[in-house]
């Protein structure tokens, strides 16, 4: 029987914007989704900006694409990603892209890869612009990958020093749960998360200081939660408590 092999990805790096820091969490994060055949990172590694990241590109096995600042205010590096996207896109040997960048400009090359019946899977920090986090079928804050991150149930202290307080995800799990058709209300946590990706591409626990949906649900403290006989986990907004009737 052949061997089934992971998605072939192509990372690309803007590394004028992302720091060498996540370097270790993002390939970490990259290894879930599949193969990261190509690994490419574009800057001036001679400006201040871009050389944090000489120290980690030969653990990583990144090649560098050196571009020089020869005018102010003209990002070579930009152009020369795009370029190289587009090669690799029409190469037909990929299954998916992860763009490492919280640069806007790059939503038309995301949303021009996905047109083309290709995943694309972006990383950025949480200032990123909107636009481009939804050109993404999947969007992961770089804040999430740093060591600092979540570990796994997260604790009080994690959710506090998290992006969002958990109770911030509440009104987005309502509204999921709200679109799945359900007799009672219950729903299966499982088919929930995946509703949370299409929706939003950028949802994650992590932001709210959780590594599972789970722990985040229970921490809102706004659903009920079953798993009894052996079921798969299911939840439901919380009823309110019914009221007595007068004597």
């Amino acid at each position: 029987m052949p061997e089934t092999r992971s998605p072939r990805l192509a990372v690309l790096i803007d590394a004028d914007n992302a720091s060498a820091k996540i370097a270790d969490g993002l390939f970490e994060e990259i290894a879930k989704i599949g193969e990261a055949s190509v690994r490419r990172i574009y800057g001036d590694f001679a400006s201040a900006r871009s050389k944090a990241w000489i120290d980690v590109l030969a653990k990583h096995a990144i090649i560098p694409q050196q571009q020089f600042a020869y005018t102010t205010g003209k990002n070579a590096s930009d152009i020369t990603l795009v370029i190289d996207a587009m090669d690799l896109l029409h190469s037909g040997r990929f299954d998916g892209f992860c763009l490492v960048s919280s640069d806007s400009d790059f939503t038309r090359l995301a949303s021009r890869i996905r047109e083309q019946g290709i995943d694309v899977f972006g990383f950025g920090e949480q200032k990123t612009p909107e636009s481009f986090r939804q050109a993404c079928r999947r969007f992961i804050y770089t804040e999430n990958l740093l060591p600092s991150a979540p570990t796994n149930g997260g604790d009080a202290a994690q959710a506090a020093a998290s992006l969002e307080p958990p109770s911030a995800a509440t009104p987005i799990i309502r509204k999921v749960i709200a679109q799945m058709e359900s007799e009672d209300g219950w729903v299966p946590l499982g088919a929930v998360g995946t509703q949370l990706a299409n929706l939003a591409s950028d949802f994650d626990p992590r932001t709210y200081g959780f590594r599972k949906l789970s722990d985040l649900v229970k921490k809102t403290n706004a659903f009920e939660i079953d798993h009894s006989d052996g079921r798969p986990l299911r939840i439901r907004v919380k009823q309110p408590p019914a009221k007595r009737s007068a004597k």
